[in-house]
C-alpha cells in the first residue's frame, strides 16, 4: 500500500486547483423548449448547445421531462425521471449514445430494407430518378 503524506496531499490539491482555474467550468444548464435544445453555459462565457432528442434515451421524452436536465457536478448532465446521464466531455465530442445507437443515427436514410431495394430497382427500370426542372440533359 502506498502512503501519501500530508505535504504530498496538499501539493496535489494545489495542482488540481491550478488546473481547474485554467479550464472552463460548467455553471448552468437549461432546456430551451422553443428549439428543443439543451444549453450548457461555462464560466468563460462560452455555451455548448445540442439537440436534446439526438441523445439516446431522450428521443421520445416529453418537453417537461427534457426540461428536468441538471448538472451532475462539473462533469455531467442528468435527467432524473428519464434515468439518463451523459458526460459533458462525451457530448462535446459528439457521443450521444452507445456505439450501435450512433451508427444507426449515422446511417439514417442509408437503410437497405427490401421495400427500399424494390423501389430502387423499379426506378432503375424506368431510367433512374426523374430529372429535376432546370437540369441539363
Amino acid at each position: 500500500m502506498v502512503e501519501v503524506t500530508d505535504a504530498e496531499l496538499a501539493q496535489a490539491k494545489q495542482r488540481w486547483e491550478a488546473e481547474r482555474a485554467e479550464r472552463p467550468i460548467p455553471t448552468s444548464v437549461r432546456f430551451d423548449a422553443a428549439s428543443e435544445r439543451v444549453v450548457l453555459d461555462f464560466t468563460n462565457g462560452a455555451s455548448f448547445i445540442f439537440p436534446a432528442r439526438a441523445l439516446q434515451g431522450l428521443e421520445d421524452a416529453t418537453v417537461a421531462e427534457l426540461g428536468e436536465v441538471e448538472l451532475l457536478g462539473e462533469t455531467g448532465l442528468h435527467w432524473e425521471s428519464l434515468d439518463a446521464d451523459y458526460t459533458i466531455s462525451g457530448l462535446m465530442n459528439g457521443v450521444f449514445g452507445t456505439r450501435s445507437f450512433m451508427e444507426a443515427q449515422r446511417r439514417g436514410g442509408q437503410s437497405r430494407s427490401p421495400a427500399k431495394a424494390a423501389a430502387s430497382r423499379a426506378n432503375g427500370a424506368k431510367g433512374g430518378r426523374p430529372k429535376k426542372a432546370g437540369d441539363a440533359p
